[in-house]
This record gives structure tokens, C-alpha cells and sequence, in this order.
């Protein structure tokens, strides 16, 4: 096996780049394998294996994130509230269609069902989207600008609403030469939609791009559709998702009757700098409280899902900025504090990792094979560590690995996180190879101008196929 690696490796396409694996027994605690395993990689979204771990061990499976509404005063006999209401978010990321029958306004009825409990039919002041949990701006430290509009690059907010994104169609006109029909979904006046499209003959080049300035809520949508073709989908992002967030809540609450009679208004942290905002003084009128934990790690490393691990790590670290005096931190700074300390227990060597935000997104994130094969046996001694094998992608099944390893002996076996930028690849989880004996690895390989991931897949395959053991 160490043979068949070592030629695996050694090829000469990957001359140019460099290739990192490390692979140990679980059993034996014996290194089967390792080639430039103490070098520094981008680990793409290999990151979110940190991440989630800090969590599940700050936190625990169980926990949930409350999002709350609050007041100045309890409405009176009459249900009226009197003043503002502020819905007080901390970073649930379930207030999305997608987790509620692609229906937006479903998503939202829990909040409702708080507000009516509480007795309110009418709201005489302002609705006040507060995101203020969450210092700092909006987007993770190192994120390249091309990737904010994608989805995987939607804002960060403490009161997030449908991921953050919302689902543009575009339907081919009534003949050629006219417009394409556009729309939302969920569907919702407060992005503009400007369009430049075009329908084309019936057979026709596919050829639709979306654009949106930074900082405006406007969608440039160009390019062309053939006529009688099926509708193009696209995901694009918004700015300042807790505006969106108010105005269906709004609209949710007008559904069930009650009226706002002020205006819809959000905070964040540099408002609430000259507006503080003491929740002691405050009235809670109820809460809603996310999936657990458990849930969300599966949601985040299933499918890769940036925003909700930058969610995660900012409530982590606004969490300790809560309990510690505050010094000026963002909480993404605060939150990757914690997973420096949290890296300290689990017997990662000083330097082998280098993170500045969560999901990986970021190119100046580095970390070793090394350190991501610590993380992960640290990981499987831990009291999380179902939660945390069964939050990973599974090959040939399901979440990022589900097309790959098909038909071969990993599938259904490997489980393990992808990470997938530009120059970078990694793959790093747990495997049983023939003979029955559980292994963990990190593979990594970065700045390889070839097709990269069946190289990646092939030593998974191989330690699925092995029918030798280690000795202790």
C-alpha cells in the first residue's frame, strides 16, 4: 500500500503543485502513509472541519440559537403594543423556504406564533430588524470580491432570512426578440430587476448572466434564452438580508392580522455603538429557537454551506465577547480566538494552522495534513464524535460526495469533508479498508492545473480496498 501511494503521488502532472497525505490508523494509532504532511495547504472547505468541531465542543449537539422579540413594555389588554418591536436575531439559520416547503412565510410562523402568545394583535411603532449580535462586517476576512455575488458568498448577518439568496428565473418570451420573463423566489419587490435579455429562435444558444453591483440591491440580468426552452434558474445574493428579513416579516404578520402602524427599520452593530440597546431594560416577549446543533453541522458539511459556518463561528464568537469584557473584536475575530484555544486540547502543533475565518472561502487560510489528522482522532474520542462522522459527506451517497467513489469500495464507506477552490483540493475524513480497520486521512493538493479530484478519490479507494492491517 505505502508503495502504491508513494507512486501515486510521485507523477509527474503534479510536479508543479504540491500534494500533502497523511494517513493513520485509528486502531493502532500507527502513520500508514504521509508525503509533505507538515507542509501548509489551502484547505478549502476543509476549514468547516475545524469549525464545526469548535462548536459541537464549546457548545454541544444539543444546543440551539434563539432569535427574540422584544419591547419596551407587554401590549395592553387590548393587544396593542405600544412602541417598537425589535426581532433580535443571533444567527439561526432556519428562517429559509428551502427547510420549510419552499415556503417563506412558513418559515416565519414560529415568530408569529411567539408574538400572538404574547398576546399582540397591533404594533404602534416601528419593526426593528436587529442584527447587532454580530460586530463586524458582513463578509468574512480574506473573501475575494468575485465571490460575493454568488451564493456561496451571501452576506453574514445575525438575522438571516432564505440563506441569504433568493432564486431568479428566467422564462423565454412569447416569440423571438422579445424580453425574457423574470421573477423571484421567494417572490419579493425589494431587489430590482433590470433586464437586458433577449428571446432567441428555438434552438438557440443557452446564455443568461446576473450581476449585482456591490453594496445595491439591483440585478443586471443579459443575455439570451431559445424560445420554448425550459426556465433558467439562477441563485443570486442580496445585500443587507435583515432589511429582507423585516419586510417579510412584516408581510407574515399582516397575514395573520396584526398591523404595523411604523416603519421597518434595522440596527447593526455600528447603529447600536450610538443607540445602545440594554435587553435587561427590555421586555422579552418570546423567542424561537433553531434545529440543534446536531442538525445544522449536518446542513453545513453535507453540502458545504458557507453562510451557515460563518454563522456559526461569529455566534461563537460573539458568545465570548458577551462573557468577556469587549476589546474591540469583531466576532469573527473573537470566534477564531476560540478556535485557537480550542486547536491547543486537541494536540495540532503550533503553526499548522492559520485560519481568519470559517468556511474557507478565503485563500489565506493554511493548515497541514497533519493538523487535520489530529483534529479528526481528537474528534473520534470525543463524547460529539457520532455527530460529527455522521454530519460528513458519505461517497457515492449523499452531500458533496454523493457523484463521487460511485461503484467502488469507498462508497458508502468514506466519510469525509471535500474542500474545492480554484488551486485547491482537499478530502479529509474516516475510511474502514477491507480488512476492517478504521483510518483516518487528509489529502490535500493545491496549485495542480490537471484534474484533480479522481487523483484525490483514488487514495480513498485504495485505503477502502486494502485487505492488509497495521501493527501497533
Amino acid at each position: 500500500l505505502q508503495r502504491q501511494l508513494t507512486e501515486h503521488v510521485s507523477q509527474a502532472r503534479f510536479d508543479a503543485g504540491t500534494f500533502g497525505v497523511k494517513i493513520v490508523s485509528l486502531q493502532t494509532g500507527k502513520t500508514i502513509f504521509e508525503h509533505d504532511a507538515a507542509k501548509l495547504f489551502s484547505p478549502a472547505s476543509n476549514c468547516k472541519l475545524y469549525t464545526v468541531a469548535l462548536a459541537l465542543d464549546q457548545l454541544g449537539a444539543d444546543y440551539r440559537m434563539k432569535t427574540s422579540l422584544y419591547s419596551a413594555a407587554k401590549p395592553n389588554v387590548a393587544g396593542t403594543l405600544k412602541g417598537d418591536l425589535i426581532v433580535f436575531g443571533r444567527g439561526d439559520p432556519d428562517f429559509n423556504a428551502r427547510l420549510h416547503s419552499n415556503d417563506i412565510f412558513q418559515a416565519l410562523e414560529p415568530l408569529v406564533a411567539a408574538l400572538t402568545n404574547a398576546g399582540v394583535k397591533r404594533i404602534t411603532g416601528d419593526l426593528v430588524g436587529d442584527e447587532s449580535f454580530f460586530r463586524g462586517p458582513p463578509y468574512g476576512s480574506g473573501w475575494d470580491c468575485d465571490d460575493l455575488e454568488y451564493y456561496y458568498g451571501a452576506e453574514i448577518s445575525a438575522l438571516t432570512i432564505n440563506d441569504n439568496i433568493l432564486t431568479l428565473t428566467a422564462r423565454p418570451g412569447k416569440s423571438a426578440g422579445a424580453s425574457c420573463d423574470l421573477s423571484l423566489t421567494p417572490a419579493t419587490g425589494f431587489l430590482i430587476l433590470s433586464n437586458r435579455t433577449t428571446t432567441v429562435a428555438a434552438g438557440g444558444k443557452r446564455d443568461i448572466q446576473c450581476y449585482r453591483p456591490l453594496g445595491e440591491n439591483v440585478i443586471y440580468v443579459s443575455g439570451q434564452w431559445p424560445l420554448n426552452d425550459v426556465d433558467h434558474n439562477d441563485y443570486v445574493t442580496v445585500h443587507k438580508p435583515v432589511a429582507l428579513f423585516i419586510a417579510f416579516f412584516k408581510e407574515t404578520l399582516a397575514r395573520h392580522g396584526i398591523k404595523v402602524s411604523g416603519k421597518l427599520r434595522t440596527m447593526n452593530w455600528l447603529d447600536r455603538q450610538s443607540t445602545p440597546l440594554d435587553l435587561n431594560k427590555m421586555v422579552e416577549l418570546g423567542s424561537v429557537e433553531s434545529q440543534p446543533l446536531r442538525d445544522i453541522a449536518r446542513e453545513i458539511l453535507k453540502p458545504s454551506q458557507n453562510l451557515y459556518i460563518d454563522l456559526l463561528l461569529a455566534h461563537v464568537g460573539a458568545l465570548a465577547q458577551t462573557t468577556n469584557a469587549f476589546s474591540g473584536k469583531t466576532s469573527e475575530e473573537s470566534g477564531i480566538e476560540q478556535l485557537n484555544l480550542f486547536l491547543e486540547k486537541t494536540g495540532i502543533q503550533k503553526g499548522d494552522v492559520h485560519f481568519e475565518e470559517g468556511s474557507g472561502l478565503s485563500r489565506n487560510n493554511l493548515a497541514t495534513p497533519d493538523a487535520s489528522v489530529a483534529l479528526l482522532m481528537f474528534m473520534s474520542r470525543q463524547p460529539e464524535s457520532a455527530v460529527y462522522r455522521e454530519a460528513l459527506p458519505i461517497a457515492g451517497v449523499d452531500g458533496s460526495l454523493r457523484n463521487r467513489m460511485k461503484n467502488t469500495a469507498a462508497a458508502g464507506n468514506v466519510h469525509a469533508k471535500t474542500g474545492t477552490l480554484r488551486w485547491a483540493n482537499s478530502l479529509s475524513g474516516y475510511v474502514t479498508t477491507a480488512a476492517g480497520e478504521p483510518l483516518v486521512f487528509s489529502i490535500m493538493l493545491n496549485r495542480v492545473d490537471a484534474p484533480v479530484r479522481e487523483a484525490i478519490d483514488a487514495i480513498a479507494v485504495m485505503l477502502a480496498e486494502f485487505t492488509g492491517r497495521s501493527e501497533p
